[in-house]
């Protein structure tokens, strides 16, 4: 592996203080995501298994978002209520018995009232079971690339084995807003009472959708264990961020603290072109080629997400893998550019090659033999 270090300008500075300090949250746990470059903000104890609570009934969601894309359900498909389903405490639909809610009231319950009952009759209804449900959901929660969750039941009701990562159920969120967009309006719901039935808890528990922030989702939980919660997202300016908090003291906390995350993320960092698509990072040798070099280019616009007030360079380094032989295609990827910003994750963006270059005949052949030879006996490092 070779790296050749390589220099970014900023064409546009926002400000002249110090560097941008790292946001302290008073979460226990937190992640945060700006989904639009895919750069993680915040990452507190993020990769812990936690008691979720009801912020593991987006995987519930997740389920039935697929079996709707799959179509083994339709929005006006209706499950039948078992006496399980309306045993359930907590969080209530207040389903009866009697009732046979369509697919589309189960994702309104399960969104805006938290229904545990709705969860347990979108378990039954695509397994049979809820143990037997919980089993898909490990099986596609591994699928999907959570790799510290874990569920023993559908609606987050407290078990030692109900277990998520705030990074997981930030991947889980930024998934249904990206795989299911037809479905992610539910979300801003402000109210929803199934049946004309108007319970204290029919308003939508996201303390952020009134405040006119761009929040439209996502979910909230509250148990003693977990303390308080949430999972949000919002949009702002064409950047969309998602973010995780949990082990807040009490819902007060929980909705401040989210208020602060969008805030933060918003106003602390900009978006900014640092190299437009086709752009040469770098030229590199090429063993056995028809050319002796190949250009590096960005395959698209290079949009990163940097701290406000950062000003001129941005450290980074390409990386690739040498010899780097021919046959080479145009737009095979042959090296990382790997940028560093401060206090923020490494952000690696493939570059691929410039142009082909194919095997090189006798004369190319023997030019690089001659100097592989000449490497050998005099310890030079020269080109291919």
């Amino acid at each position: 592996m070779r790296k050749i270090p390589a220099l970014l300008i900023l064409a546009v500075c926002l400000a002249a203080t110090a560097a941008q300090a790292a946001f302290e949250t008073r979460a226990s746990a937190a992640w945060i995501l700006d989904q639009t470059t895919g750069t993680v903000l915040l990452s507190k104890d993020a990769e812990k298994p936690l008691p979720p609570a009801s912020m593991s009934k987006l995987m519930t969601l997740n389920m039935l978002f697929e079996a709707l894309h799959d179509g083994r359900v339709t929005l006006d498909t209706r499950f039948s209520v078992s006496a399980r389903a309306t045993s359930m405490g907590g969080s209530s639909m207040f389903l009866t018995e009697k009732d046979r809610p369509t697919v589309e009231d189960l994702i309104k319950g399960i969104i805006v009232q938290s229904g545990n009952d709705a969860c347990v009759v979108v378990a039954e209804g695509l397994a049979g079971t809820e143990e037997a449900f919980a089993k898909l959901m490990n099986e596609r929660a591994r699928a999907i690339g959570l790799r510290n969750s874990t569920f023993a039941n559908s609606s987050g009701w407290p078990d030692p084995n109900q277990r998520m990562s705030m990074q997981d159920l930030g991947l889980l969120a930024s998934r249904l807003i990206s795989v299911f967009p037809e479905y992610y309006g539910y979300f801003a719901m402000p109210t929803f009472a199934y049946d004309g039935r108007v319970p204290s808890n029919h308003n939508n528990r996201n303390p952020l959708l009134s405040l006119g922030i761009g929040a439209d989702g996502l979910k909230t939980g509250h148990t003693s264990e977990a303390g308080y919660g949430i999972v949000g997202s919002a949009v702002q300016g064409g950047r969309r961020i998602v973010f995780v908090i949990s082990g807040l003291p009490d819902d007060t906390a929980r909705a401040e603290e989210a208020e602060r995350v969008v805030n933060w993320a918003f106003r602390q960092f900009v978006q900014k072109t640092v190299a437009e698509k086709g752009t040469r990072m770098a030229s590199v040798p090429v063993w056995m080629g028809s050319q002796r070099q190949v250009g590096m280019i960005v395959p698209e616009d290079l949009e990163l997400l940097v701290p406000a007030v950062v000003r001129g360079e941005i450290e980074a380094e390409i990386t690739y893998e040498t010899p780097l032989r021919a046959p080479i295609a145009e737009g095979q990827q042959i090296g990382t550019l790997v940028v560093n910003l401060p206090d923020l994750e490494a952000m690696e963006i493939p570059l691929t090659a410039e142009s082909a270059v194919s095997r090189g005949g006798f004369v190319p052949r023997m030019r690089t033999a001659a100097q592989v030879l000449m490497q050998k006996f005099t310890g030079s490092a020269t080109g291919f």
